[in-house]
């Protein structure tokens, strides 16, 4: 499994509709092929900006089958008005579990 982080900045005073935006966009990753878990952090110390982290089984699932989908577009129709820049993804893997999840 890999994990996509995006780092999200919107645009200020925007907050409450940006998070209400990516609850509506929930159901999107639900049925996205090999989407297994989604989340949005918000930064303390810079509020107007997020990560979201999806699990893919697959770095695929996310690059092509997400991407190249009607539901991509969908959430970029959602959300893509918030930006203040353009997102910052990577992929990641985990390679050391310590402890904990």
């Amino acid at each position: 499994m890999i994990h996509e982080i995006a780092e999200l900045t919107i645009q200020p005073g925007t907050n409450a509709a940006f998070e209400a935006a990516v609850a509506q966009a929930v159901p999107l990753f639900q049925r996205a092929r090999g989407c297994v878990s989604m989340r949005l952090d918000r930064t303390f110390e810079r509020p107007e900006t997020y990560r979201l982290v999806i699990g893919w089984q697959t770095l695929e699932d996310h690059t092509v089958h997400f991407r190249g989908s009607e539901d991509f577009q969908a959430w970029r129709a959602l959300v893509g008005s918030f930006f203040a820049e353009a997102p910052k993804v990577e992929h990641i893997e985990t390679v050391v579990t310590g402890f904990g999840s």
